[in-house]
């Protein structure tokens, strides 16, 4: 079971990125999808999660009304769209799947490897 995230890089500061995160070796399509960050010297934190059905979604404060997290249950895939990027976003960004809709890393059960994303000022 492997959840890959892909997608980071760096971007200046107003720019947009679309991260990606890829299950395999089984279906996460029952599952709530999450993505978590870490920057540099700090505890991993909530970004945001989705429903097992798309239908509801809720974010950070921190990001919320620039990111969007979506889900296609067919290609068992999880996306998070980042527009008008600060360098405060810059991080390792995680993604996750579990099976209660929460903001809290133990409410997750899988974990993927994370992908840097560097927002320069």
């Amino acid at each position: 079971v492997q959840l890959q995230a892909s997608g980071g890089g760096l971007v200046q500061a107003g720019g947009s990125l679309r991260l990606s995160c890829a299950a395999s070796g089984r279906t996460f399509s029952s599952y709530v999808r999450g993505w978590f960050r870490q920057a540099p010297g700090k505890e991993r934190e909530f970004v945001g999660a989705i429903s097992w059905s798309g239908g509801s979604t809720y974010y950070a404060d921190s990001v919320k009304g620039r990111f969007t997290i979506s889900r296609d249950n067919a290609k068992n895939t999880v996306y998070l769209q980042m527009n008008s990027l600060k360098p405060e976003d810059t991080a390792v960004y995680y993604c996750a799947a579990g099976g209660l809709y929460g903001s809290r890393l133990y409410e997750y059960d899988y974990w993927g490897q994370g992908t840097l994303v560097t927002v320069s000022s």
